[in-house]
This record gives C-alpha cells, structure tokens and sequence, in this order.
C-alpha cells in the first residue's frame, strides 16, 4: 500500500494551502464576528474554481477525484471552516445530485453556473421535527397540472442566503411514507418561497444556515431530479458524498488546533520553563498527533474508495465518525493546553472548539455513523 500522495494530489494540496494562509487566515476572525461571506470572497473563490471541484470539466468544472476534493477541504477548513463546508454542500451533495440524476437540460442550466461560483447551491432535506429520521419529513409537494404545489418547512439549509438554487427533498406520495419522497430543483424568489432568520449558531458562524418555508409554492414539474418517488434513495446516496467532506473539515480543524497548541506549549512559560517541558503537556501532544494522523489516514482511505467500485458505506461512517471526534477531543486539548487563553476569542483555539461541534451532529450524527458500521458488520 502506497502513502504518498501523488504529484497531482501534492498540487492540489498545495493550491488550497497557500489561498488558505494568504486570504483565509488574515480574514477568519473576521468572518467568525460577522457571521457573513463577502460577496468578493465569493467572487474571487469562483474564479479560482472551488464551487466546481467536482463538476464534470464539459461543463466547467475541475472534476478532480475525491482525494483532491478531501485535500482541498482538509486546508481550507485550518483556516476557516465556515468557508469549508460551503464549498462542500456546493460540491458533494448540490453539483453531485445533479450530475448523477439531473436531465440533461437540468445539467446544461445549472452546472455551468454552480461550476463558476455563479451560482451556489443548498441542500434542503431536514425538517424541524425530520433529522436523522430523515423519512418522516412532513413538507409536501403535490402535483397539480404542470406544477407541483409546495407547503412545508426545511431546517438547517447551508447557504440559503446565498443560494440561487436549491435541492428541496418533498412528499409527493404522502401515503408512501419514505418511498413517496421526491426531490425538487428550487429558484429563489418562487412565489410562496420564504427564507428564515439566520441560525445563531455556536460555530462555524460565516456558514449561513437558515429555515427555509413553503406556502403554496409552486414549482414545475420539470424541475423533478430524477424519478418521482426516488428522492429518499436519492438523499442516502449522496450521504458518502457529504461525509467524506465533513471528515475532511473535521481533519483540518484538528490539525490546526493541534499546531496552536503545540506553538503555544513552546512559547508559554510557567515554573521557569516552557509548559512543552512537562509531560503532562507532551503525553497531550503525543495523543493529539497520534489521533490526527489517525483520522488522516482514514479519511484518505475514505475518499479513495468513494471512487472505487461498490458501496463503502462502513469506510466512510468510520471515517466521519472518527474523525469528527478526534477534531472535537482535540480541540478541547487545545484550549486546555492554554489555559484561561484558550477561553478567549484572541485566541483561535476558541474558534476550533465552537467550530468542531457539529462535525459529530451534521451528515449523520456520530449515533448514525455507529448505526450504519454495525449493520454492515451483522449483516449476513
């Protein structure tokens, strides 16, 4: 088994890093207090190609494999995870979804624009009573002539406030509980579209995230993905994609409180001596270290085989799972390593800790991913 990365991976890497150190980190703090994404990092980000990682290059895409994608998110999210995970509903779960399922005329309208940054894309499958129970969903939409008829609520929607499409996933068969789902493209500004408040969240405060509601919308039936009626089965195959992301971010997080901490422990004095020199601090480094490369070489092995052959669900829950707990253990790690610094916003540790909480809760909770392993370990 091969562990280097190859020349094209190390490029890739590389290209994430240093957008990362020069236009990231000067701005992260900023973005924390504000809770918003400039319209000209947006813009920049476009042009650079990150909304379009994995669309197909026919249609103005970078279509790298999955282990690049993982690089690219794994440096930008030691930077700023906010930005991270934008760029990862944009591209493992929107671009995806209709790159796989969309018409072709679905993909000629849209994946050019998402591909450019353009547009940016939502994913909009939660409900306020629908979380990991993603089948019981309420939200509605039945067809009437040409059109579908929308009414409902969906909940923690990524990037509503910026999204000019959305990847809605409705009841169209209410009586066909999970099989009567179905997903829809929606534009904002539909008649009977409204978009909530923002979420006042712990962390990840740049990534907009927002209830988005339905009262007699009405949407075209030509906007359906796929079949009718396919949409839950659509949502679970695109779980790996998402999952391989958020691992990927929850790696960069890690990382990035650990090299905090681990500059800090050099420079911070107490008793005389750097706090490095005590072993209770090395024996938190050592266990840091060993639990990043870890969850590194899982999440590695994790995007290799979202492009191999089959379904490697097990792979990918075990790599999310772990690695979303090895960015939250250490960040705790982090701030405790600082002391009463670490408590405060000067600090970036501070950040990290709010930043990695949700890493175990969104794209299936950490209860979810050990749901999904031990049914591929039991079954027959």
């Amino acid at each position: 088994m091969d562990f280097e990365l190859s020349e094209d991976h190390l490029m890739m890497r590389d290209w994430a890093r240093e957008f990362a150190d020069k236009r990231l980190a000067e701005i992260a703090e900023e973005l924390d207090a504000t809770g918003e994404l400039p319209e000209d990092l947006l813009a920049e980000m476009g042009e650079l190609g990150y909304f379009g990682l994995l669309a197909p290059e026919k249609y103005g895409g970078q279509e790298i494999d999955t282990l690049s994608y993982a690089l690219v998110i794994e440096e930008l999210s030691k930077k700023c995870a906010g930005v991270a995970i934008c760029l990862s509903v944009q591209n493992s779960l929107v671009i995806q979804a209709i790159n796989i399922y969309g018409t072709d005329e679905q993909k000629e309208k849209y994946l050019p624009k998402l591909a450019s940054g353009e547009f940016i894309g939502s994913y909009s499958l939660s409900e306020p009573n629908a979380g990991t129970d993603a089948g019981s969903l309420k939200t509605t939409a039945i067809l009437d002539g040409d059109n579908y008829i929308l009414n409902g609520t969906k909940s923690w929607v990524t990037s509503a406030q910026y999204a000019k499409v959305f990847a809605v996933f409705v009841l169209t068969n209410p009586e066909a509980g999970s099989k009567g789902i179905s997903c829809l493209l929606i534009e904002p500004g539909t008649d009977g579209m409204s978009l909530g408040a923002a979420e006042k969240k712990m962390g990840l405060k740049c990534s907009d995230t927002r209830e988005v509601s339905f009262l007699d919308a009405k949407v075209p039936k030509s906007n359906l993905l796929g079949e009718e009626g396919k949409g839950f089965k659509i949502a679970l195959s695109l779980l790996d994609n998402g999952r391989v992301g958020v691992a990927a971010q929850s790696l960069g997080i890690a990382q990035a409180a650990y090299d905090e901490a681990l500059s800090y422990s050099k420079e911070r004095k107490q008793f005389g001596q750097p706090i490095c020199n005590f072993q209770a601090i090395q024996f938190k480094l050592a266990d840091m270290a060993m639990r990043i490369d870890a969850a590194r070489l899982m999440t590695y092995r994790a995007a290799v085989l979202k492009d191999a052959e089959g379904r490697h669900s097990k792979e990918i829950s075990m790599a999310k799972l772990f690695a979303s707990e090895t960015a939250n253990w250490v960040a705790n790690q982090a701030v405790q390593i600082h002391g009463g610094y670490g408590y405060v916003k000067e600090y970036p540790v501070e950040r990290y800790f709010r930043d990695a909480r949700v890493t175990e809760i969104y794209e299936g909770t950490s209860e979810a991913q050990r749901i999904v392993i031990s049914r591929d370990l039991l079954k027959d």
